[in-house]
C-alpha cells in the first residue's frame, strides 16, 4: 500500500506541474480582448489540470494503509484499452467524411458499450439520449459561442 499511495502522490504531483506549467504556457498566447478569444481554452484546461492535481495529491496523503490487495484483483483490462484506441483512431479518420455530430453520437454510443460491466445490461435508451445531447450541445457551443465551425460531413446540405 505504501507503494501505491507513492505512487498516487507522484501522479498528483505530475498533473500539478504540468497544469501548472500549461498555465505558463498560455500566458504567451497573445490576448485580442477580454472575452473568449484564443487563450480561454488553454487556460481553462490547464486551470483543470492542476485543480485535478490537488485533488489527486489531497487522496494520496489521505490514503490509509490498509491491506495489501491481490495483483489477481487489479488485473489491467487490456482489450477494453484496445477497443477504445480503436474508437478513437476510427472516429478521428471518418470525422471529416461523416461529419461531427454524427461521428459523435456513434463514438460515444459505441463508448458507452465499451465501458459498459460484463455483467450489466447495455441501457441503449440512455446512451443514445446522453449521445445525442452531448453532440448537439458542443456543437452548437462551438458554431455559436466560439464561432468555430465543425465539419458537418453528410449533414452538409448547403454544398451543391
Amino acid at each position: 500500500m505504501v507503494n501505491k499511495k507513492r505512487l498516487e502522490f507522484f501522479l498528483g504531483l505530475t498533473m500539478l506541474l504540468v497544469g501548472l506549467g500549461y498555465l505558463w504556457a498560455t500566458t504567451n498566447i497573445p490576448r485580442k480582448h477580454d472575452g473568449i478569444d484564443a487563450s480561454f481554452v488553454p487556460y481553462i484546461l490547464g486551470s483543470l489540470c492542476s485543480f485535478l492535481g490537488v485533488l489527486q495529491l489531497l487522496a494520496a496523503v489521505r490514503l490509509k494503509a490498509a491491506a495489501a490487495t491481490d495483483a489477481s484483483t487489479s488485473k489491467a483490462d487490456y482489450a477494453t484499452l484496445w477497443k477504445t484506441l480503436a474508437l478513437i483512431v476510427g472516429y478521428v479518420a471518418l470525422l471529416s467524411w461523416v461529419g461531427f455530430p454524427i461521428m459523435t453520437v456513434v463514438y460515444l454510443m459505441a463508448q458507452f458499450y465499451v465501458l459498459t460491466p460484463a455483467d450489466q445490461k447495455p441501457r441503449w435508451v440512455l446512451y443514445a439520449t446522453v449521445a445525442v445531447v452531448t453532440s448537439a450541445v458542443v456543437y452548437l457551443l462551438f458554431r455559436h459561442a466560439f464561432d468555430l465551425i465543425l465539419p458537418l460531413g453528410w449533414l452538409d446540405f448547403d454544398t451543391e
